[in-house]
């Protein structure tokens, strides 16, 4: 036999509520970012994730101008032996 409850829409909802910030708040301290220094270590987290990616686009882009060049180079290379007399 089954118990029933009846709650009212205001009384599920603020039931709801707190459920979803006690599961954040242990959430948070399952990680170490329940202190006031929390904010901080965020904040840095996402400096170095921004500076990260910076760093990769930079990367990829030297990297397909090495490409670009050598290919470049090696046009070059194969037209100047066609037209130089040797």
């Amino acid at each position: 036999m089954a118990d029933e409850v009846t709650l009212s829409r205001g009384a599920l909802e603020e039931m709801l509520a707190k459920a979803a910030e006690l599961g954040a708040r242990r959430a948070l301290e399952s990680v170490g970012l329940s202190d006031a220094e929390a904010i901080d270590d965020v904040r840095g987290l996402r400096g170095l994730m921004q500076a990260y990616r910076t760093m990769k686009n930079s990367a990829l882009r030297e990297f397909g101008k090495g490409i670009a060049y050598a290919i470049l180079a090696f046009v070059a290379w194969v037209l100047l032996g066609k037209y130089i007399p040797k």
